[in-house]
C-alpha cells in the first residue's frame, strides 16, 4: 500500500503525488461511490490517500485519510448534496479587484465567514493596482485599513509593476495555499507571475483590463517547492454558505465575536435586542458598518444558503 496526495481530478481519474515524488494516475475503488457519501465527489484535490499500485503502473485508491479542513459548496443540481472544492488547506488568498471586475463587500465577507468556519487563515489580495486612479486607490486604502483592523492580512499586487509579488511568494512558502476570487480578477496571471514555470492558461491581455475570461474549470494543486503547494480554483460569482447556524455566523465575524457574553442576553443575535453591545459598537464606529450590515444580511438568508457557487 502506498501513500499519496491528490493533485488533480478529471472525474474518473486522479493524479496522485507519491512520497517519492512520482505522479500516478489512480481510480477510486467502487464502494466509495455508494457507501453513505453525501458529496458529488468523495475525493478532492488536497486529500491524502492510500492506494494499491497495479501492474500497469496505475493505482486503485482504497482509503482517504481524515481531513483537517475542506472547502465545499452546495451542488447546483442536487441541493441537499455538497460538492467538495479542496481539502487540507493551510491558508487562503482571496484575490479581489475594485473594477474590471468589481468584487463586492458581500462576496468578500461571505468568503471570510466560510474560511473562519474552517479555521483557514485568509489574506485579501487587492490585485491590478496598476489600473486604479486616485479615487480608486483611496478606496483600496480604506478597505485595506477596514479589514486589517478586524484581523485580516492584506496585500496589494500588480503583475505589471511587480508590486507585492515577492511578499506574496514569501507568504506562500512552505504551505498549502488556496487561491480564489471572481473570474477576471487576474488570479491565474498572478500565479504565473509568482511561478512562471506553471504557465497557467489566462485570457487575452485586453481582457485583463476589462472583465477577463473564465479559464480555470476545476481546482488543481501544483507543487512549487518541496513543501509549497498552490491550489488554483475556478472563478466564482457568488459564495454560498452551507449549513451554518446563526450562532456560528456570530462567531465567524472576529469583531463581533470580541463582544461575546457582553450583551444583556446570552443568546443575543445583535440585531434587535436591547442593551446590545455590538449594536452600540457599530453606532460608535468601533465595528465597520459594512461588515455589520453583511452580518445581518447573512442571518436573513433562508437556511443561510445564499446563492450557490457558480462558474462564470
Amino acid at each position: 500500500m502506498k501513500k499519496g496526495l491528490v493533485l488533480k481530478s478529471t472525474g474518473t481519474w486522479y493524479d496522485v503525488l507519491t512520497e517519492d515524488q512520482k505522479v500516478i494516475p489512480c481510480r477510486l475503488r467502487g464502494k466509495f461511490r455508494i457507501e453513505g457519501i453525501k458529496n458529488t465527489n468523495p475525493l478532492v484535490v488536497g486529500d491524502h490517500v492510500l492506494f494499491e499500485l497495479m501492474e500497469d503502473q496505475t493505482g486503485i485508491i482504497t482509503e482517504i485519510e481524515k481531513r483537517k479542513n475542506y472547502i465545499d459548496r452546495k451542488s447546483t443540481k442536487l441541493s441537499k448534496i455538497s460538492h467538495l472544492i479542496a481539502a487540507n488547506i493551510d491558508q487562503a488568498f482571496l484575490v479581489v479587484t475594485l473594477q474590471d471586475p468589481r468584487t463586492s463587500l458581500g462576496f468578500i465577507d461571505r468568503f471570510l465567514v466560510a474560511a473562519e468556519g474552517f479555521r483557514i487563515p485568509t489574506t485579501l489580495v487587492f490585485n491590478k493596482m496598476d489600473i486604479y486612479e486616485e479615487e480608486m486607490l483611496e478606496m483600496v486604502d480604506y478597505l485595506s485599513d477596514l479589514y486589517s483592523s478586524v484581523g485580516y492580512s492584506i496585500l496589494h499586487t500588480s503583475i505589471f509593476t511587480k508590486e507585492g509579488i515577492d511578499p506574496l511568494r514569501e507568504k506562500m512558502s512552505g504551505k498549502v495555499s488556496l487561491f480564489s476570487g471572481h473570474s477576471g480578477v487576474g488570479k491565474s496571471a498572478l500565479i504565473n507571475t509568482l511561478y512562471p514555470g506553471l504557465d497557467l492558461k489566462v485570457g487575452e491581455l485586453s481582457q485583463y483590463h476589462r472583465k477577463g475570461r473564465h479559464t480555470t474549470t476545476f481546482a488543481q494543486m501544483f507543487q512549487l517547492e518541496a513543501q509549497t503547494f498552490i491550489i488554483d480554483t475556478p472563478g466564482i460569482k457568488e459564495f454560498g454558505l452551507i449549513e451554518y447556524s446563526k450562532d456560528e455566523i456570530r462567531d465567524y465575524f472576529p469583531e463581533i465575536r470580541a463582544y461575546n457574553n457582553q450583551c444583556r442576553f446570552a443568546d443575543c443575535t445583535h440585531v434587535h435586542e436591547p442593551d446590545c453591545e455590538v449594536i452600540k459598537a457599530v453606532e460608535e464606529g468601533k465595528i465597520p458598518s459594512s461588515r455589520y450590515l453583511n452580518y445581518v444580511a447573512i442571518l436573513e438568508d433562508d437556511d443561510l444558503k445564499i446563492a450557490d457557487w457558480e462558474l462564470v
